[in-house]
C-alpha cells in the first residue's frame, strides 16, 4: 500500500473508530435500581450485550491509537501536511459527540429523557456544524496547490494529502 493509501486508511480509521469506542466503552446508561420493564426509552437500547459492546468499544480504541499513532508520526515527519489535522480533528469530536449520544438517546430512565432531547437539539447543530466545516476544509486543502498557484487552470485541480515533496 503506497504511503498516501495508508494515511487515508489510518484517517477513516480514526475517525470511524472514535464513535464505536464512545459507543462500547462507555456501555448502557440506564438508572440505576429499576428493571428494564420500569424504563422508559426515547430509542430502544442495542441488542449487544455491555459485555460485547466493551470489547468491541476496546477492539475500536486499538485501532483508534493505531491510526492516531501513524498520524501523528507521519505529521511529524512531513508525510502528512499537518494541515489536515483541521479536518480530522473536528471529524474526531464530532464522531465523540455521535458515540456518547447515541448512548444517551437510548439510556432507560423514569419519565422523560432530557439529555436525549438535549442532545439532538445541541449536539445535533454541533456535529453537523464540525462535519461541514471538517468537509469544506477538506475541499479547499485538496483543491489548493501547495506552492499557491490557485490560477484555476488545473494546477491545484489534484487532491493531496501529503505536503508538497513529500
Amino acid at each position: 500500500m503506497s504511503t498516501r493509501g495508508a494515511l487515508l486508511t489510518a484517517a477513516a480509521v480514526l475517525t470511524a473508530g472514535v464513535p464505536v469506542a464512545a459507543w462500547g466503552l462507555m456501555g448502557q446508561q440506564d438508572a440505576d435500581g429499576f428493571s428494564a420493564s420500569e424504563l422508559d426509552y426515547t430509542y430502544g437500547p442495542s441488542p449487544v450485550t455491555d459485555g460485547i459492546a466493551a470489547l468491541i468499544g476496546a477492539f475500536a480504541l486499538v485501532l483508534v491509537a493505531a491510526a492516531g499513532a501513524l498520524l501523528v508520526r507521519a505529521a511529524d515527519r512531513g508525510a502528512l501536511d499537518r494541515r489536515w489535522w483541521g479536518v480530522l480533528a473536528p471529524l474526531v469530536v464530532a464522531g465523540l459527540i455521535v458515540g456518547v449520544g447515541l448512548r444517551i438517546l437510548t439510556a432507560g430512565v423514569i419519565g422523560a429523557n432530557i439529555g436525549a432531547g438535549l442532545t439532538i437539539v445541541l449536539g445535533g447543530p454541533v456535529v453537523a456544524a464540525l462535519v461541514l466545516w471538517a468537509l469544506g476544509r477538506g475541499w479547499w486543502l485538496a483543491t489548493r496547490h501547495p506552492d499557491g498557484d490557485n490560477r484555476g487552470d488545473g494546477g491545484g485541480r489534484s487532491i493531496r494529502i501529503a505536503s508538497h515533496g513529500a
